[in-house]
């Protein structure tokens, strides 16, 4: 792979691409694919980690066969585990014309180098240890490139600095995104956020199915049992290990009061008689992060510059899952640069890159509303407690819920159940 060099001020390409996330390295590897000279900038060198659950559904590993990833090896997963309400109701991925019948989980150290490496082998020009620090503009306001500072193996500056132009910029470079900051778009305030946490823990039992817990039980310090906020989650890995975590919704009264880190110690450890979990030190400490979720930063393009996954608050409302979505946007992004780089006048280039956030938001704008809906219904407590006493019994409910909050219909025909889930997010506003 390559990487950034002292002086850089006149190196161009046709695309840069800020970030190299599953996102971004999905962008440059399918603008690539097309002969497009991009440039994929990241600040750390690979390996490198990202807190994540990990998990991937069957609609995220379509996308990888569309990308063209090679997932041998990676652990699958046969479906969802969910508890709650003192039940236990296992379903597995549907069966499926559109999306293949498993999921997958997959460390983000070993997931995001494996893309940046797909980037780099389909003709894709990787440059780590390079900060982006602002965007460039020309005269009329859009941006034409970034500058950038250059870190050392530690991510220490090198003192050294760079500055790279492109007719288009992608800005990948996930949740508090600098350059989308910097041209004026901030996050929307009446979008949901959440914020996860999670660690690596070693554990003798070994499963194939994801597992969800919609309620956090454990013992106070007096040993009195007590209900914590928020919901759970484990996801084997192949090599033994269980990643654990939690994450909470900003429609919860609890959100920003509750120290996550300490309920999720007291957590894994009330899971001790099922799972025997052991913390792995060499996973590194209990780290969180913040979930960006529908759309929570807009215009998805203008000026020059076109927001890819986090960046944009592309996770899913329903369940937080972010990186099928930004694998989403990838490839429908690097269809639209490349068919307006093939256009031969300015005016024209920015009809065909305008169509981005016209075909995300047909895409995903109704559905994310429906999940942010979800997500305000269930921070109702009274909500959840019917929802769990009520609903986990009912397979064919749990069954059409799936569907929803994994985003797993049918594309075309299938049965009654995919047709309502298309039906339910074509009525509803765009996000």
């Amino acid at each position: 792979m390559t990487t950034g060099s002292a002086d850089q001020a006149g190196d161009t390409a046709d695309v840069i691409v800020v970030g190299a996330g599953p996102g971004g390295s999905a962008t440059a590897a399918y603008l690539a694919t097309q002969g497009v000279d991009v440039m994929l900038l990241e600040k750390a060198t690979f390996p490198r980690d990202k807190i994540c659950g990990d998990g991937l559904t069957p609609r995220a590993v379509r996308e990888l066969v569309h990308l063209g990833v090679d997932t041998t090896g990676w652990q699958r997963t046969r479906g969802l585990r969910i508890l709650g309400g003192g039940r236990n109701f296992t379903l597995d991925w549907p069966e499926s014309s559109t999306f293949p019948s498993y999921g997958m989980v997959r460390t983000r150290t070993q997931f995001d180098h494996t893309l940046a490496q797909h980037a780099v082998s389909r003709g894709a020009r990787l440059h780590e240890g390079t900060s982006v620090t602002a965007p460039l503009f020309d005269g009329r306001g859009r941006v034409t490139g970034v500058t950038a500072k250059l870190l050392d193996g530690a991510g220490r500056p090198t003192g050294q600095t760079a500055r790279y132009r492109a007719k288009v910029v992608v800005a990948a470079d996930g949740v508090s995104s600098r350059l989308a900051t910097a041209v004026g778009r901030p996050k929307r305030e009446d979008r949901v956020m959440g914020v996860a946490v999670r660690a690596y823990y070693t554990t003798p039992r070994r499963d194939d199915y994801l597992e969800s817990h919609l309620e956090l039980w454990t013992t106070d310090d007096n040993g009195q049992r007590m209900l914590m906020p928020g919901y759970g989650w484990l996801f084997p890995l192949e090599d033994g290990r269980t990643n654990v975590g939690l994450g909470i919704l900003d429609t919860s009264s609890a959100f920003g009061k509750t120290d996550y880190k300490d309920v999720l110690r007291r957590w894994a450890d009330s899971l001790g008689d099922r799972w025997e979990l052991a913390h792995d030190p060499a996973g590194g400490p209990i780290r969180g992060a913040a979930l960006p979720m529908g759309f929570n930063r807009t215009p998805l393009y203008a000026d020059g510059l076109l927001l890819v996954g986090d960046a944009a608050g592309m996770v899913n409302p329903f369940n937080g899952e972010g990186i099928d979505y930004a694998l989403e946007a990838a490839r429908v992004g690097a269809d639209v640069i490349g068919q307006a780089l093939a256009r031969p006048t300015d005016a024209g280039r920015e009809r065909v890159l305008a169509a981005y956030a016209r075909i995300m938001k047909h895409e995903l704008g109704g559905y994310f509303t429906l999940g942010r809906w979800f997500a305000h219904a269930i921070g109702n407590p009274e909500v959840m407690r019917l929802a769990t006493t009520y609903g986990l019994p009912r397979t064919a409910l749990m069954r059409f819920l799936l569907k929803v909050m994994a985003n797993l219909p049918e594309e075309h025909g299938g049965r009654f159940d995919d047709r309502l889930v298309h039906l339910m997010s074509r009525i509803v506003p765009d996000a």
